[in-house]
């Protein structure tokens, strides 16, 4: 294993800690969607896990491709940052579209009210969509400062840089989840459990902004 390797290494272990700690929108939204539906710290952590496999999973492909087919990094960047947009995007409609569906949803029923046709289709369709938002969302560092690098090592240097980009980050994202949805376990929200759905929107929605706007 070269010096370089060695440094490539733990570079894809630091950067996909601190991209993922530094990016809100790598744990809030999973961490208030739970909390706003009542789901067990497993559930919560399954879809965690989920998301954040498939938003490494596609800059992988992304990268594997365009180092197979030969496609110059600036290309590549370049699209990286048009799906950045759309994730963006997405997150941030996702976020209003919800939070305005949580607001008549205590307008309506002012409880914990779970039944009707519109709480359903929107119970089922939420994970879905953030699994959408998150695998159109690119791991902006990954293919420039550590697949392009990786690929003038060898083949398995790619899979190793990869490797451990993805299980870091996805372990970072399901640690921050468990554990602020433990600490949020300790406190009690009874006053504002009927406004669980508006906040949470507004929540997801704010991350998006962050992530648009401010670059996080």
């Amino acid at each position: 294993m070269t010096s370089e390797l060695i440094i490539l290494l733990w570079s894809a272990a630091s950067i996909g800690f601190v991209h993922t700690l530094l990016g809100p929108d790598h744990y809030l939204p999973f961490i208030v969607i739970g909390k706003a539906k009542d789901w067990g710290l497993s559930r919560t952590l399954g879809l965690t896990a989920i998301c954040g496999i498939g938003h490494v999973l596609s800059s992988v492909i992304i990268g594997v491709l365009g180092i197979l087919i030969g496609i110059q990094m600036q290309k590549l960047t370049w699209f990286e940052g048009v799906r950045g947009n759309l994730a963006a995007w997405g997150l941030i409609a996702f976020g209003l579209l919800y939070a305005i569906w949580g607001l008549r949803h205590y307008l309506k029923h002012k409880r914990k009210a779970r039944h009707g046709h519109e709480h359903k289709s929107v119970s089922h369709a939420t994970p879905w969509m953030l699994f959408i938002i998150f695998f159109l969302g690119p791991c902006e560092p990954l293919i420039p400062l550590l697949m392009y690098p990786a690929a003038h090592e060898s083949a398995m240097a790619v899979i190793l840089v990869t490797t451990i980009f993805g299980v870091v980050t996805v372990g970072t994202m399901l640690i921050a989840v468990w554990a602020a949805s433990l600490g949020l376990s300790q406190i009690r929200f009874q006053k504002l459990q009927p406004l669980a759905h508006l906040l949470a929107g507004i929540i997801i929605f704010a991350s998006g902004l962050s992530i648009q706007f401010l670059g996080l």
